[in-house]
């Protein structure tokens, strides 16, 4: 039987020097929007701008982290913009503004998003197709039955639920606090469990990791359901902040792209195997923070569209030309 590499090394190797790098660089855009924002006459750093970064990263985390563990595994998803329009009219559908309906539409979110979650990756892993056309499939289904379903806003959130949208405690918003637990428990899974050794194996080298003995069906399968749950998660925050379910929030917000977009600024490799949750943790940061200066500055959206390009195409260069010279090194 193949030995499969430790976690620590070969295979299974996180990204630290990325994690490192994006940190270090949301340090420099802070210090430069700060900069900048004083230039232009105004004020970066105040409490209202750090709560309005955090509420406006929020709902992008939380996909981001159920990204990662897919990228993690050598598969992403596409189909999480489409899957938070539906959770998000799903849960205020089942609610209709009555408290009492609150457990029953979190437990629908549930059921819908791990459902769609088991089609990607029995898709994926059964019929043999390629993640980005499975999933790409996949959301043009949700997209299709929404559009048939839905012309507009629907549903109604209660006041009691919409507190998790807008609440917060001390300068932490209660939106911030909740991306936070869904990443902490991503990261648990992937350094303390069985789990997350087995991703990191299956998305270095599938074919190593099924010869070791990892049933590697099941862990994209299981990646994809978490994936799934993770946009229905952020499903049930956008509705609770609109106060009712929209048929075009997830599209709007750009959460397929711009999830996979935080993934790779943190350094995991699209092809599998390295990366992790910090990493992620940053490159949302460092999108919110550069959306904020954006603002303050009222830089139009072109301009804003091709520095965040220019940025996540300098991100991965860097981090390609470094595993390079990594790997020449160690040869």
């Amino acid at each position: 039987m193949t030995a499969l590499p430790g976690r620590q090394g070969g295979l299974a190797a996180p990204a630290g020097g990325p994690t490192r790098v994006v940190f270090v660089a949301l340090a420099v855009v802070i210090l430069a929007g700060w900069g900048l924002v004083a230039l232009d006459g105004g004020q970066f750093l105040t409490l209202e701008n750090v709560v309005g970064v955090q509420q406006r990263s929020a709902a992008l985390g939380i996909v981001a982290v159920g990204q990662t563990l897919a990228i993690l595994a050598g598969s992403l998803d596409l189909s999480v913009a489409y899957l938070i329009s539906l959770t998000s009219l799903v849960a205020a559908e089942v609610m209709a503004g009555q408290d009492s309906g609150i457990v029953p539409a979190v437990a629908a979110v549930a059921a819908v998003s791990i459902l769609v979650g088991l089609v990607n990756g029995l898709v994926i892993t059964k019929l043999r197709v390629h993640a980005f056309i499975a999933t790409l499939g996949v959301s043009l289904i949700i997209k299709g039955v929404v559009d048939h379903l839905y012309d507009g806003p629907a549903g109604r959130v209660p006041e009691t639920f919409q507190h998790l949208g807008y609440d917060r405690i001390g300068p932490v918003p209660v939106s911030a606090l909740l991306w936070a637990a869904v990443a902490l428990t991503a990261w648990f899974l992937l350094s303390r469990t069985r789990y997350g050794y087995r991703v990191y194996a299956v998305g270095g080298s599938p074919e190593v990791a099924r010869l070791s003995g990892v049933r590697t069906d099941r862990v994209v399968i299981v990646t994809h359901v978490l994936c799934s749950l993770c946009a229905g998660i952020a499903g049930l925050l956008l509705a609770s902040r609109l106060g009712a379910g929209a048929p075009t929030v997830g599209t709007d917000g750009g959460y397929d792209l711009e999830s996979i977009a935080a993934v790779v600024l943190g350094g995991t490799a699209l092809a599998g195997g390295r990366g992790g949750i910090a990493g992620t943790v940053g490159g949302v940061l460092l999108l919110a923070v550069l959306d904020s200066v954006f603002n303050q500055l009222e830089v139009n959206s072109f301009v804003k569209d091709v520095v965040r390009g220019v940025v996540i195409v300098a991100a991965v260069a860097a981090y390609a030309r470094r595993t390079g010279m990594l790997g020449r090194r160690r040869s």
